[in-house]
């Protein structure tokens, strides 16, 4: 009979963690000739007079000032826009890598993105494939195929709603049933101790808390040579929110690298030992 393998799983953040700043400032906030610190300005303000949720008022603003730019907001014209993103060092190839990794120890990896930024976008990056399951905020299209309407907000609290459906296998977001149908640990698809999140700011607290109270590792990852970035991240690490800091370089051999293979290893041992102990058992 074939080996079963181990299931692990990696979920990333996408802003900040695989990619640099945010992903509107890459090409949509150029084409619509607004400077980003005076879009997310207007964006703060906004939220706070409204006392709305700020996904939601970000989303809307991206759509009242194309209007006004006439710039196009179809879903092909965001998916051009993700192919401008410039990925983080090692990034490209790191999943392939990764993979493999896993897959001569016998863990088979699937990679999330939990991301408050737009899906539209991120399905036209080099890396979109790779990834099992994008949760992303996401726009309704009209009958034209142009954004009409935020569809789906994902925010730093609904964010870990994604983990859960990561842990139990319930990745049909319209089905809210399956997430919060009770099913014993034992019997979830992915637990929380084989689960990994990869994150590098405040939105990102929530997933990481959670991902470390029930077993499974936290990185807090922080841009190279930038100005303050590490001492933001380890302020995470002095919190007690995550397990380790590392720059957000992807690359063979580097520190994260590094920290994702030993845990592969750890997950892959701590599999074996639980077999032979049961294997022991009267």
């Amino acid at each position: 009979m074939a080996k079963k393998h181990i299931e692990m799983a990696i979920a990333y953040d996408f802003d900040g963690t695989l990619a640099d700043g945010n992903m509107q400032e890459h090409q949509f906030l150029p084409e619509i000739a607004i400077a980003p610190a005076d879009f997310w300005a207007e964006v703060k303000r906004v939220t706070r007079e409204q006392q709305a949720d700020e996904v939601l008022v970000y989303m809307n603003l991206m759509l009242r000032k194309a209007d006004a730019a006439r710039v196009p907001v179809r879903r092909e014209d965001f998916k051009a826009r993700g192919r401008a993103i410039q990925l983080f060092e090692g990034v490209e190839d790191w999943f392939d890598r990764i993979d493999a990794y896993g897959r001569d120890r016998g863990v088979r990896i699937e990679n999330f993105v939990i991301s408050s930024g737009n899906a539209e976008i991120l399905a036209g990056t080099p890396i979109a494939s790779k990834f099992q399951q994008i949760y992303a905020s996401k726009f309704m299209f009209d009958q034209n195929g142009v954004a009409a309407w935020p569809a789906l907000a994902v925010n730093y609290t609904t964010k870990t709603q994604y983990l859960f459906r990561i842990n139990k296998g319930a990745h049909d977001l319209a089905d809210n049933a399956r997430v919060n149908e009770f099913v014993e640990k034992r019997d979830r698809p992915i637990p929380f101790e084989n689960m990994v999140f990869i994150g590098d700011g405040s939105s990102d607290i929530p997933c990481f808390r959670l991902v470390k109270e029930q077993g499974g590792l936290s990185i807090a990852v922080y841009k190279p040579r930038a100005k303050g970035a590490l001492c933001k991240a380890n302020k995470y690490l002095e919190d007690g929110r995550v397990h380790a800091v590392a720059p957000a370089n992807y690359s063979a051999g580097d520190k994260l690298d590094q920290i994702i293979k030993a845990h592969i290893d750890a997950v892959a041992a701590r599999s074996a030992l639980r077999n032979l102990l049961a294997d022991e058992a009267p």
